[in-house]
């Protein structure tokens, strides 16, 4: 089977689905109110510089300043100042160029660099780069000279800055290339004089929208179908395709449908399978996954699955059908940073092997870079995966109201215990002779009946009596005490 992309839009928001094989791989999602920032070019302003950290922060009109570290910057800026020091490099105050590399996540700003880099169909072009190279996935060593020839002389003739090849560049027509870095180099003029009139904090280039995008970075000979749910933007997509990737239009396709375009595939419900911590196995077995801001982890259980002929290979066939899930999970759910996979033990060297094998084969259909550790000592599989943008967790989700994104509650037991110790706080700081307990239907049920007897003790060695009233907008860990 073929590759598919599915589109769908509605004016908040535009979602796209990649589906490899009949299954859903990946979801992108950009809400209007919160596009993303990621290639976009700002003219900012260094509003502090942490020579501890070897950072800068920098005004580019957001709520957050965006974070700058030495290790982002150009190569020529750093030969250039003759220091790897960013406080020789830059000052308080200074303007400077700037394109986003990661998106705000959370309480950080988003992360920037100044090597800039601004992305067509078929090439990127590094206006500030001496060097052009060729995309690794093209593994023709004639193609690779081919395109590198290509690129090198139209740098020669124009005195450009630095291109690379992408994939989608192979087999394309010289001329075809010629035009993608002439209209590069003429866009990135356009910036360069709007960047000179322009005051700090202002935005120079914004990136394409998500569904054009995805026509210009998943170029792909196995897409078969791009099926877009809105006239609309079916229309805007094929004069974009029949410009830019002449290729792809035959495989554009308006979806009139009347059952939603998402329905039909599945996609709902595996978005909302996505958002859950289990994951079934089709063995019985299943996995969990915990995201917590500083790293993901993944823990592999047998379940149900007892169907080896002896324990050391019904683990072994869990943990291999466990890789290839976890990987596409991965994609699926956009995790990023820190990943640790807590395999089950496998004592035979070969099979942790193999298992590492599969999962590495797993994500090489990955758009995000990864890097896979071997098996630490403890049994665990750490690895990481380049992450940009949030998780669909972050983007759909946010924290329990009632746990505060702890994932759990305490008992009402815990509840009717922490009440007590708060009435005889009260009592012993103020003159009282009455007390209101404000709490939810499940701690005053409790109060009132398993702790009937505790509360008796309590109002008899206080001296005091206690009413209660539930409150229904009131979650398990909420009380009030109040003097009456």
């Amino acid at each position: 089977m073929s590759d598919e992309i599915l589109i769908n839009i509605t004016p908040p928001e535009t979602r796209v689905a990649i589906i490899e094989n009949g299954v859903l791989q990946e979801v992108l999602i950009e809400r209007t109110r919160r596009r993303g920032l990621v290639s976009n070019i700002y003219k900012g302003k260094i509003c502090r510089i942490l020579p501890g950290m070897q950072a800068a922060f920098v005004d580019i009109g957001l709520e957050k300043a965006a974070f700058l570290h030495v290790s982002d910057l150009c190569p020529h800026e750093r030969e250039r100042a003759q220091t790897d020091q960013i406080e020789l490099i830059f000052r308080d105050g200074q303007e400077l160029v700037v394109q986003v590399v990661k998106d705000p996540m959370g309480t950080k700003g988003a992360r920037l660099t100044t090597d800039l880099a601004i992305p067509s169909v078929f090439l990127v072009y590094m206006p500030q780069s001496r060097t052009s190279g060729v995309s690794q996935r093209i593994e023709c060593e004639a193609e690779r000279i081919r395109l590198r020839a290509c690129v090198d002389a139209f740098q020669r003739e124009h005195g450009t800055g630095g291109f690379i090849a992408r994939t989608a560049a192979e087999s394309i027509t010289e001329a075809a290339l010629r035009a993608d870095m002439l209209f590069l180099v003429k866009l990135w003029n356009s910036i360069a004089q709007r960047q000179r009139s322009s005051r700090p904090r202002t935005l120079l280039h914004e990136d394409l929208p998500l569904s054009m995008r995805v026509l210009r970075d998943m170029h792909c000979e196995k897409i078969e179908k791009i099926r877009i749910d809105s006239r609309e933007t079916y229309a805007r997509l094929a004069k974009f395709a029949r410009e830019f990737v002449p290729e792809l239009a035959p495989r554009l396709e308006h979806y009139a449908g009347e059952r939603p375009l998402f329905d039909l595939y599945g996609v709902e419900d595996e978005i909302k399978r996505a958002l859950e911590r289990r994951v079934t196995l089709k063995s019985g077995g299943y996995l969990i996954f915990d995201q917590t801001e500083a790293m993901t982890t993944i823990d592999v259980n047998t379940g149900a699955f007892v169907g080896g002929r002896n324990l050391e290979e019904t683990i072994f066939k869990t943990n291999l059908e466990a890789a290839q899930a976890i990987a596409r999970q991965l994609r699926l759910r956009n995790l990023g940073g820190i990943i640790i996979i807590d395999f089950i033990d496998m004592r035979d060297e070969e099979h942790r092997d193999q298992v590492l094998q599969a999962l590495q084969k797993s994500l090489e259909k990955d758009h995000a870079k990864s890097a896979i550790s071997e098996v630490s000592t403890l049994g665990l599989v750490q690895m990481t995966r380049k992450r940009t943008r949030e998780s669909l967790e972050h983007i759909l989700c946010e924290p329990c109201p009632a746990c505060g994104g702890r994932g759990v509650l305490k008992t009402p037991e815990t509840v009717c215990l922490d009440i007590f110790r708060e009435i005889i706080r009260e009592v012993r700081q103020y003159n009282v002779q009455e007390l209101l307990v404000l709490a939810s239907n499940e701690v005053v049920e409790r109060l009132l009946d398993e702790e009937a007897d505790t509360l008796s003790e309590l109002e008899t060695f206080t001296g005091i009596h206690v009413k209660f009233r539930a409150e229904s907008q009131y979650n398990q860990e909420q009380y009030d005490v109040v003097l009456l």
